[in-house]
């Protein structure tokens, strides 16, 4: 009998998790199913671009997966039984139950509204193409001189707020953090945010809390109110509910606990990849929610599930980081290089090279989820690939 592996979701570590473990394992030994609500891949990455009136490439998975041997089920994931091995579903011809024997769960995460007021009603959220395309739709409805909120200054924040402003210089745009303008970044690096923001005309409300959205502006807890005729929200991310409504061993916001293999500490049939992982990673410091995190824990995972099936050795190559790319607008960017527990050190690239080098990983991102080779990269290889990119960054530029 094959064994049969469903995987959940095909964001960046589910759909890297199926066609990777279609490369290592012979079809008539297992099943791979891999179960996703849309039938094309969404570029999350891309999702500011998105918002302000660019067109992505299309990716349907049936092209991706052609020929692999992955079964593509359009469907919504409405429940998981671990006990019983049993994932429930629903798509067009209504509900039904998916039996397996190994289960992935890569179901990500969603815009976390931090329980403030008014976000449900007012914000908008680019943590999904729904959510960007409904921000398109009330941008273009903007006129000249009306004003944008972008609430957080993590990555997504800078992103969302520069390529606004590129896009529409026309509009007053904003950016409102609870610290001071890219307080994790070096020095340089700091030093060029702010530079760009500058010349895009971006105001920045520094250790501004925000603690209540309205129709028209937002409300911060030092009693501010900035004017907005549109809010972005963008101060994290939340897990998938449906993990924590199960046995699963979960940590208090819903994130699986696995082990170094991306398996469930309580339920080893289960493997958990992405944003909906608990993950620690080098100083023992959880890795963070994002496509840099997602696509290696994918890749130890399947060669666990790989090694496990087929009776060879565990991966055992440790997770780090190596830059934090920011793309900031379409002409400007900020590479920041980090330690392996992803804290900045001095060195940066920025301006237009950075820009290209930006571009270049998330086309190699959205390339390699189409086209999974073996093996988990060593840490030469990461670095070797990383001096590449680099230099296709410089001879794009000639």
């Amino acid at each position: 009998m094959q064994h049969r592996i469903i995987v959940l979701g095909a964001g960046y570590a589910g759909a890297s998790v199926a066609g990777r473990l279609a490369k290592r394992l012979r079809g008539e030994d297992v099943a791979i199913t891999l179960v996703n609500a849309e039938p094309d891949f969404v570029e999350r990455v891309r999702m500011h671009q998105l918002a302000t009136g660019q067109d992505l490439k299309p990716r349907p998975f049936g092209e991706m997966f052609a020929g692999t041997g992955v079964e593509l089920r359009l469907a919504k994931v409405t429940s998981i039984d671990v006990d019983r091995k049993a994932v429930a579903v629903i798509d067009a011809n209504g509900a039904e139950e998916l039996a397996y024997d190994t289960l992935v769960y890569a179901l990500g995460s969603g815009w976390n509204a931090q329980d403030v007021r008014g976000t449900a009603e007012y914000a908008h959220e680019i943590a999904s193409r729904p959510g960007a395309l409904r921000l398109r739709e009330r941008l273009a409805r903007l006129g000249a001189g009306q004003s944008v909120v972008v609430v957080g200054g993590g990555l997504t924040g800078l992103e969302a707020a520069t390529e606004i402003a590129e896009a529409r210089p026309d509009l007053g745009v904003a950016l409102a953090t609870s610290g001071s303008l890219g307080d994790w970044l070096s020095p340089k690096g700091r030093e060029h945010l702010r530079n760009v923001f500058g010349k895009l005309g971006i105001t920045v409300h520094e250790h501004a809390a925000v603690t209540g959205v309205e129709a028209d502006h937002v409300a911060t807890a030092d009693g501010r109110a900035i004017p907005a005729a549109v809010t972005v929200w963008s101060t994290g991310f939340a897990v998938h509910p449906i993990a924590k409504a199960t046995a699963l061993e979960v940590t208090g916001t819903g994130q699986i606990v696995v082990d170094g293999s991306m398996r469930s500490v309580s339920h080893p049939d289960v493997y958990a990849v992405g944003d909906a992982a608990m993950v620690m990673g080098p100083g023992d410091k959880p890795l963070r929610m994002s496509c840099a995190s997602g696509v290696p824990t994918a890749w130890q995972a399947a060669g666990a599930i790989a090694a496990r099936l087929s009776g060879g050795k565990l991966p055992k190559v440790p997770i780090r980081y190596f830059n934090q790319c920011i793309s900031l607008g379409r002409k400007e960017g900020l590479i920041q290089y980090v330690t392996a527990d992803d804290r900045a050190v001095q060195a940066v690239l920025i301006g237009r090279l950075a820009a290209v080098y930006k571009e270049l990983i998330c086309k190699g991102a959205a390339w390699a989820v189409a086209n999974p080779t073996l093996g988990l990269p060593t840490r030469r290889r990461r670095v070797t690939r990383e001096r590449a990119v680099a230099g296709s960054a410089v001879k794009a530029l000639a």
